[in-house]
């Protein structure tokens, strides 16, 4: 199954729940794309000792899931792009809406 996930908020409980069932996903052979939007653009700062998102989300990387960001909302806080949160557009996330099976919203 192909699997969509927004992730649009900069809770860490709640990003660290969106990644665990992200690798669950990827680990049951679904092909999963994470499109971060808005203050889910924040999420690498979100990381700490007892929700360690980054580590989640290298491992969802190393299981070949696929996260994007938006581009503007970036801009919007003064970040860049980087390997776990890699540029990408509002064309970008249509594409993940339309071609998935199934999507689900944190």
């Amino acid at each position: 199954m192909k699997m969509g996930i927004i992730l649009y908020s900069n809770d860490s409980e709640l990003v660290w729940n969106a990644f665990r069932f992200a690798n669950l996903a990827v680990e049951q052979k679904d092909k999963v794309s994470i499109f971060l939007l808005a203050k889910g653009v924040e999420y690498e700062s979100l990381s700490n000792e007892k929700y360690n998102i980054l580590k989640l989300a290298q491992d969802f990387i190393n299981n070949n899931g696929k996260i994007l960001a938006c581009g503007t909302c970036l801009k919007q806080r003064q970040k860049d792009g980087s390997q776990l949160c890699p540029i990408s557009t509002m064309k970008d996330l249509y594409n993940i809406i339309r071609d998935s099976d199934k999507i689900v919203s944190f």
